[in-house]
């Protein structure tokens, strides 16, 4: 049986198809020299769509499709698993393609997809390819229908069409058409093979305030939609996007973050988009994709103008024979294609009858293609509300597919072309430095964290457990952040506090023991000793709900003008916010030791298998070390506690914790290895020459006669965990580095490092949740010397948390650092996976443990002494 096709068009009363891609054309023709445009659209109809596929088994110089092929051909199987979320698969699912084309490499997905389903009836997997040409559609699913392929997917996968562009697509899904699909009302042709689609779409689902491309498959008239479904969830099958052939990179990079954020992913559900993006790679290698010597991309692009003009009424409009086809790669990734005019020439517009005039030499864009560093990728899926679940690499390291998701909660970007200077409704402008006076969505943000977190990975029944023996049980962190944030409010405002006295008896302070001696401890509140004595659940949630309404309350009178927003205040709220970051990261630290804690549900749960594969085969930084120095360091920054009552710029000014004095120290030259000692390095020493000698990692599990590392999802085996930084003491890696002939870096020369090759959060480090455990360190990059990230650990430095020139103890919190000037703890930079971005990203935060503290999520790297 021929393949169902749906037609998603908008359709006058009549019946014709409504399009605006003439509107579109004589608009773009019509802007002023050097801007005229023709949209991309117009290179995708039936011919053009065989002429594109001449380019992909004719060209070799288009590496893009080939590369693409070569992931799917090798990781089907990885890429379906990883998708749908495991084997076995019984309920419905549905995978929808974009732009689908001819169906030759989304047949090692279907053939992945027929392996991983069993025999189950009715089909549980529906996939539908989307696409502009009907006719190029049918001829796609009947090669399918008829081929081997299609006996594989019997009774596995159903197949089916969606004739219309991108935005028709994703209206039918707002709409609920994949869930409904009234085809028996809708249909039209005679041999029951094509179906009309109705638009439906309620008001709700459009949003009014993005813009998507006039690229490839979209039609500008329509508006957006916003990523809320507007089908309920409960009655919508899980959803997978793919989205291949680099066609992603077809929209500004503006325009790529709004079609992210409206494509209808629910977070927290198992929906997923499959992206394919090309690599910046070389200027000579993507021109040559563009144009190959053998003409099959001029071909194609001169296609496109007989397509322009029989939209406009006239397809010998524009003479070939006037026009040339040119392309530039401009190396900060964007690839631009134009016509170019030979000649001065005009052309008659058969509608409207006017005239347009091009210049000699006279450009007219076709087509822009994004290329993508690492970097571009994160910070367009960060901007974009999505979060990588895994990523696969072609192995000349050209292209890349990513599987993303929504997640439950996100951190953005610090700063961003496309996001603006947080302001409120009433127009107030809180900070305009991202380390400055937290936003009300920092605020958000850091909640949706903490309630994730302490509502859905801790069960009930651990509240009261202490999964580190000195630290405080857990329900003990659920009320010392809102007793923290309340008492200074309290003291900002001049007003009495709202926590019951019980409360701040018990919740006042932390607990940072000194792990020598457990019975000397630091300054801390007294907790009962007795479960029953403590304040219950339900009440310490209620004080946390009015503690951080009386927040908000603060916001809405900054607001209002009153009180007006000074230093004062921006410290208070700059402090709480990071203080509640901080013990957030220590709670996850306790529960990596807790048999009875819950995994982080509703973010996808990692494929070890398939991550262990792609993390041995990234390529190693082609030298072990890089040499630094010598060099003049400036460590901290400006920001003067006693400056709080006179400053008045407060907006701009960069707030720090009292030990981030600015200073200045000279570093001599040094060598410094491009990694963090990894999981396997560490074990080989633990098992020969170190064992004995230093103790078995917390990090560490030995299960079955195998050793195991601890991850929040449970112990994974070593092989997983291998090129992963080792978590361990400060001086078990102090040994380890001795014995390798170096040592443990000072703060000076870790920042000197971090400075020039650390990408931070907007270059895809592992930080602020963008996963739930380490990865292998990237610094060194593939290409040797590139930035990348430490893995998600803080770095241990052989410098000594000790009071520096220039230190004032804090007045809101003065024994925040000086309790721990005790000549026991050492200096850690950096971050973990779960440090939010503003402490990973301030370049001055420091953080400190104690010596031989085992549970802290930190690491280190060894530098090696140039004897001169």
């Amino acid at each position: 049986m021929p393949a169902e096709i749906i037609d998603l068009h908008s359709r006058s009363n009549d019946g014709i198809v409504v399009s605006d891609i003439p509107d579109q054309i004589i608009a773009g023709l019509c802007k002023p020299f050097g801007r005229k445009h023709i949209p991309t659209m117009v290179l995708y109809d039936e011919r053009g769509l065989r002429l594109y596929d001449d380019i992909t088994t004719e060209a070799p110089e288009y590496y893009l499709f080939r590369a693409e092929e070569g992931i799917l051909k090798t990781n089907a199987d990885d890429i379906v698993q990883t998708m749908l979320h495991g084997s076995d698969v019984t309920t419905d699912e549905i995978v929808l393609e974009l732009g689908a084309g001819a169906l030759r490499k989304t047949s090692h997905i279907l053939l992945g997809l027929s392996r991983l389903v069993g025999n189950v009836k009715p089909a549980p997997i529906t996939y539908y390819a989307l696409d502009l040409e009907q006719r190029e559609l049918e001829r796609a699913l009947d090669e399918i229908s008829g081929s081997d392929v299609d006996k594989c997917l019997c009774g596995k996968v159903d197949i089916k069409g969606l004739w219309g562009t991108y935005d028709d697509g994703l209206k039918f899904i707002e709409s609920g058409g994949l869930l409904t699909q009234r085809l028996a009302e809708n249909i039209i042709s005679a041999d029951r093979r094509t179906f009309v689609w109705y638009d439906v779409t309620p008001a709700s689902a459009i949003s009014s305030n993005s813009s998507l491309s006039d690229s490839s498959h979209f039609s500008n008239s329509d508006t957006p939609l916003s990523s809320t479904p507007s089908t309920p969830d409960k009655t919508r099958t899980p959803l997978h996007i793919m989205f291949l052939g680099s066609s992603l990179g077809n929209f500004s990079r503006i325009e790529a973050v709004s079609f992210l954020r409206a494509l209808p992913l629910r977070p927290g559900t198992g929906d997923t988009l499959l992206v394919g993006l090309d690599h910046d790679n070389e200027k000579h290698l993507i021109e040559e994709a563009y144009n190959d010597p053998k003409g099959y991309t001029r071909r194609f692009i001169f296609n496109g103008l007989r397509v322009a003009g029989r939209a406009l009424g006239d397809e010998n409009i524009f003479d070939e024979d006037k026009w040339d086809y040119v392309n530039h790669y401009n190396v900060v990734g964007h690839h631009e294609a134009f016509y170019k005019s030979k000649c001065d020439q005009t052309i008659l517009e058969p509608v409207t009858k006017r005239n347009i005039t091009f210049l000699k030499d006279e450009l007219v864009k076709i087509e822009e293609s994004l290329k993508f560093s690492d970097a571009d990728a994160y910070s367009m899926f960060t901007n974009g509300g999505l979060r990588t679940i895994q990523r696969w690499t072609d192995k000349n390291a050209q292209y890349s597919l990513w599987l993303l998701e929504r997640p439950q909660f996100s951190f953005p970007l610090l700063s961003s072309p496309s996001t603006p200077i947080d302001t409120n409704l009433a127009g107030t402008c809180y900070s305009t430095t991202p380390f400055g006076v937290p936003s009300r969505e920092e605020w958000r943000n850091q909640w949706a964290a903490w309630d994730f977190v302490t509502t859905r990975m801790i069960p009930p029944s651990m509240l009261f457990e202490k999964p580190i023996n000195l630290r405080h049980i857990c329900l003990f962190y659920l009320g010392h952040i809102p007793t923290f944030l309340d008492i200074q409010l309290s003291k900002l405002l001049q007003e009495p506090s709202t926590d019951p006295e019980e409360f701040r008896q018990i919740f006042e302070r932390g607990i940072d023991p000194d792990v020598d001696d457990p019975t000397q401890c630091h300054p801390h509140s007294q907790v009962p000793a007795d479960v029953n004595d403590w304040p219950s659940h339900a009440t310490i949630l209620m004080f946390q709900s009015a503690v951080r309404r009386r927040l908000m309350e603060l916001y809405d009178d900054i607001d209002s003008g009153k009180p007006i927003l000074d230093r004062k205040i921006g410290r208070v709220l700059f402090m709480t916010l990071e203080h509640e970051a901080m013990h957030l990261e220590t709670l996850l630290y306790m529960l990596l030791h807790a048999d009875s804690a819950l995994p982080p549900p509703v973010f996808t749960a990692p494929s070890w298998t398939a991550l262990a594969v792609s993390w041995n085969e990234t390529p190693k930084p082609m030298s072990d070390t890089v040499t630094l120095g010598p060099a003049l360091v400036t460590l901290g920054h400006d920001d003067n506690e006693a400056d709080d009552d006179t400053s008045d710029d407060t907006r701009s000014h960069e707030f720090g914790w009292d030990n981030e004095t600015k200073r200045q120290v000279l570093v001599g030259e040094f060598k410094i290895e491009w990694r963090p000692v990894t999981n396997h390095e560490f074990y080989q020493f633990y098992t020969g020459l170190g064992k004995g000698s230093v103790p078995l990692p917390e990090s560490w599990v030995e299960e079955d006669g195998a050793m195991k590392v601890r991850t929040l999802y449970g112990p994974v085996s070593m092989d997983v965990a291998q090129h992963w930084p080792v978590i361990a003491p400060y001086n078990s890696l102090s040994t380890y580095a001795s014995v390798k002939g170096g040592r443990l870096p000072t703060e000076p020369e870790l920042r000197l490092f971090y400075d020039k090759f650390n990408a931070g959060y907007e270059g895809g480090a592992n930080v602020g949740f963008r996963n739930w455990h380490p990865v292998p360190a990237t610094t060194g990059g593939e290409r040797g010397g590139g930035e990348g990230g430490n893995g998600g650990v803080w770095e241990w430095t052989s410098t000594g948390f000790s009071k520096e020139d220039g230190f004032a103890p804090s007045k809101l919190y003065p024994g925040y650092s000086m309790d721990f000037f005790d000549g026991k703890h050492q200096v850690v930079l950096g971050g973990s996976y779960a440090t939010i971005p503003r402490i990973s990203e301030r370049r001055s935060f420091r953080n400190w443990y104690q010596r031989n503290y085992p549970y802290a999520w930190a690491g280190g790297r060894i530098v090696y002494d140039i004897q001169k």
